[in-house]
């Protein structure tokens, strides 16, 4: 790509691009790019658009951002696009990958550098039992294996198609006592970011599937306690932790707003609420970003 497009490019919340491409040796701006927000939040998922300019004509399109593949649809109007995630902490930007196909088959690649905002997350002070603050050995290796297990979760659901047609819901309509992000302070030392949403509610109440999808996992983790995992499919998961009861099982199709569970304590939980997890392969996001996805 020839300098003179960087700037266009700049003013969509881009930097610079990086390579230059067969495809798109032809114009000096072969994609026109948006993201919804018009600047993606660390912490977050949003939705990238790619749309061909001028000449280009691309045939597919596939990408990666952040070590995750996007999965690219086109759209009516003959661009793609995709969601794409940022993890909670990293850089003022982000390298996205693109890999388009021309209609006779030829392949390119082209990288561009896209601004991203910090998200501004709070601190949280607890007081909880030592051996949760603390855990011995034993728990260590515990935990790390119900980490590994969980993130072989994540990857497994950009290998399964794209299960939900209809918007995320809140998994219960109780307040929300714990935002996304804030520092753990555990016992007077921070040990952790909360990278979930706490929602208030009384033992037994209720706990509801975000969207469709498929339970990948249901279990009883040291520190979530009972959970329930659903795979949404293109990569997205959610999660339900610290349940009282699970209400479904590993393989169960889901519904949009199925009753999957109970609220509880179980794990590592001060008191009753539902700690509700979403990620993007490897990457944990703010389920609240969720909520907010629009892709057409």
């Amino acid at each position: 790509m020839r300098a003179g497009g960087a700037a266009g490019l700049v003013r969509l919340g881009l930097l610079p691009l990086l390579a230059a491409s067969s495809l798109t040796a032809q114009t000096s701006s072969p994609f026109h790019i948006t993201t919804r927000p018009a600047r993606l939040v660390r912490g977050t998922l949003g939705v990238i658009t790619i749309r061909p300019s001028g000449a280009t004509r691309v045939a597919s399109l596939a990408g990666w951002a952040e070590g995750e593949p996007l999965h690219f649809t086109r759209t009516a109007k003959g661009g793609f696009t995709a969601l794409i995630a940022t993890a909670v902490e990293g850089p003022d930007s982000l390298i996205v990958s693109l890999l388009p196909v021309g209609p006779s088959g030829e392949r390119d690649s082209i990288d561009l550098r896209l601004a991203v905002a910090g998200g501004t997350y709070p601190r949280e002070r607890l007081r909880v039992e030592a051996k949760y603050a603390t855990p011995d050995s034993a728990a260590q290796e515990r935990i790390s294996g119900e980490i590994a297990q969980a993130h072989a979760i994540a990857r497994q659901a950009h290998e399964t198609p794209r299960l939900w047609s209809h918007p995320f819901r809140a998994p219960r309509p109780g307040r929300v006592t714990s935002r996304f992000g804030a520092a753990r302070i555990l016992n007077g030392e921070v040990q952790s970011r909360h990278l979930g949403t706490d929602f208030a509610g009384a033992v037994g109440a209720p706990v509801r599937a975000a969207n469709a999808g498929v339970v990948a996992l249901v279990a009883d983790f040291y520190l979530a306690g009972t959970v329930v995992y659903l795979d949404h499919g293109e990569g997205v998961v959610t999660g339900y932790f610290h349940l009282s009861k699970a209400l479904v099982a590993a393989g169960d199709t889901v519904t949009r707003g199925l009753l999957i569970g109970r609220v509880g304590r179980s794990g590592r939980a001060t008191g009753p609420h539902l700690h509700w997890v979403a990620r993007y392969g490897t990457i944990t996001v703010d389920p609240m970003s969720l909520l907010k996805l629009r892709e057409k």
